[in-house]
């Protein structure tokens, strides 16, 4: 008896496994509405009864609700200020031997797709990177550079620019506990530290002009440096960006959903 009670349970478990995996490549891949009644008919298809094909059914929807939810709650908006036309002009207009303002580090953040705890210790070499979050306790794997600034050289004179500032105590780590000056600033544009780095995987996608969804997948996956062995943790982890041009209403942006693995 008591083997049959655990056999049921994980049979339980990987089915429900199974259905969200369905319901987030449901989303992900953005698929018709035929497409989606074609991949429920396949759900109900592959049910022992009729109690189980309304029960994986029932299972499907109420997994599609509460990503929908979840999407509508995580979803990234920008002001005119922070376009990538405004940031492009703003970076390409920088002059390294200045003192660093508040501006270009947001603007130097968004370039680089990264996030405050790396600004310290990030370094670009050779179309690599290196010193990313992901990566400390393990060995420093370098990862492929990938960044709305397609030129390298440049990316790596502003990233220098923070941290020698940084390091020189003419600015402040944003990293720092209890540090909430960065936090004010971007708060006047309804933005936060984290959302900088979804924007310029977004950002990226259009600089570097991605032939399809495919490739714009991989052009985010580079930017937010996942390793390409993960092929798995960041289902459970996305936000959504609406993303427009300057001048542009909120209202004609178009949504792009990053997957992250944070």
């Amino acid at each position: 008896m008591p083997c049959s009670t655990i056999n049921i349970v994980i049979s339980n478990q990987v089915l429900q496994e199974t259905i969200v995996e369905i319901a987030h490549r449901l989303l992900r891949d953005k698929l018709s509405i035929w497409d989606i009644r074609a991949e429920a008919y396949a759900l109900a298809l592959s049910a022992k009864n009729a109690n189980a094909d309304s029960s994986r059914l029932s299972q499907l929807q109420r997994e599609l609700k509460s990503l929908d939810k979840k999407a509508e709650a995580n979803h990234i908006d920008y002001p005119d200020y922070f376009t990538l036309e405004s940031v492009r002009e703003r970076l390409n207009s920088y002059d390294v031997s200045t003192l660093l303002d508040l501006q270009a580090l947001a603007d130097v953040m968004v370039m680089l797709c990264i996030r405050p705890a790396e600004l310290t210790t990030l370094c670009i070499t050779d179309a690599k990177v290196i010193g990313y979050v992901k990566n400390w306790g393990q060995p420093d794997i370098p990862r492929k550079f990938r960044s709305m600034k397609k030129n390298q050289e440049h990316a790596r004179e502003l990233l220098n620019w923070i941290q020698n500032a940084i390091s020189s105590g003419r600015m402040g780590d944003p990293d720092k506990s209890g540090v909430k000056w960065f936090n004010r600033f971007l708060k006047n544009y309804d933005l936060i530290p984290k959302y900088l780095q979804k924007i310029d995987a977004i950002y990226s996608v259009v600089a570097h002009e991605a032939k399809n969804m495919a490739h714009a997948y991989i052009i985010t996956s580079q930017c937010l440096r996942h390793s390409p062995d993960n092929y798995t943790s960041s289902i459970q982890n996305y936000v959504i960006v609406n993303y427009r041009k300057k001048d542009q209403s909120p209202d004609q942006a178009r949504p792009f959903r990053i997957y992250d693995q944070e």
